[in-house]
């Protein structure tokens, strides 16, 4: 087997291991029902009956691409934390001494995790389908299409989490703490076209906004309130995702392997 060839069946194994453990555990599919009926349906469902009525485009539409996004984020960067889990398994010591490149395990891991992501918008599309909010398939198909970039955005956030944490329930709570704010702050619920001061600084700095900028074009290119919706260009979006992604993969990787190899 030619070295191209290993490293492509250690991405398929590692990400087809993450699905299985996905389809052996109904409490992630249990999750991924509840999450968004509370956010969504209670949260979304409040601001929809009270603030939303001046809006000039479909506050339901907003909501609903936000919450897919925040899902995509939450479940990639779970996914990706889980290999704290498997450190103390000292799974991921077996992976090190294999004669594969580290970026291979990685990947593997985001793409197992981004699938395990994907599964879960089941739950938001049918809170959706409960709300009475309408879109149509291509507009469903365009937010898949920018989905990829979106959970290598969200696999990169994860990766540094685990290169600095080395307890699994810590990890848990810094994940909270990294993407439980980016719902707020980066217009998942909330639109931040008029935040000013900390909270426009905040909103800029995460990367969560120009993933839902970058999935709210796509959804709503030709609709009316496009202008109101979108914050940025498109190209501007996808060259910010893919320069923190480089970045975040690269300083997450350096330090996992490193402290993988002084264990």
């Amino acid at each position: 087997m030619n070295k191209w060839a290993r490293e492509i069946n250690a991405v398929v194994t590692i990400a087809v291991r993450d699905i299985l453990i996905l389809l052996k555990t109904p409490s992630y599919f249990i999750f991924s029902l509840i999450m968004p009926l509370i956010f969504m349906g209670i949260l979304g469902g409040s601001l929809a009956q009270n603030m939303a009525a001046g809006l000039p485009y479909d506050y339901g539409q907003f909501l609903l691409v936000g919450m897919l996004v925040n899902m995509l984020l939450m479940g990639t960067t779970g996914g990706i934390t889980s290999l704290v889990e498997d450190r103390t398994e000292d799974f991921t010591q077996e992976l090190m001494v294999s004669p594969i490149s580290r970026y291979s395990i990685i990947v593997g891991k985001i793409l197992g995790s981004s699938f395990t992501a994907v599964l879960q918008l089941l739950g938001t599309l049918l809170t959706a389908l409960l709300m009475g909010i309408h879109y149509s398939l291509w507009q469903l198909l365009a937010v898949l299409a920018v989905a990829p970039l979106i959970c290598l955005s969200a696999g990169s956030l994860g990766m540094i989490i685990v290169a600095f944490i080395k307890d699994n329930r810590t990890a848990g709570m810094v994940q909270m703490l990294v993407v439980m704010p980016q719902m707020f702050l980066t217009g998942a619920f909330i639109p931040i076209n008029n935040s000013q001061g900390l909270l426009f600084l905040l909103s800029r700095l995460m990367p969560m906004t120009y993933c839902l900028d970058l999935a709210r074009a796509a959804f709503f290119a030709g609709a009316p309130g496009y202008a109101s919706i979108v914050l940025f260009n498109p190209l501007l979006d996808i060259l910010i995702i893919a320069a923190l992604t480089v970045v975040f993969l690269l300083i997450g990787t350096f330090f996992f392997v490193r402290s993988e190899t002084n264990r």
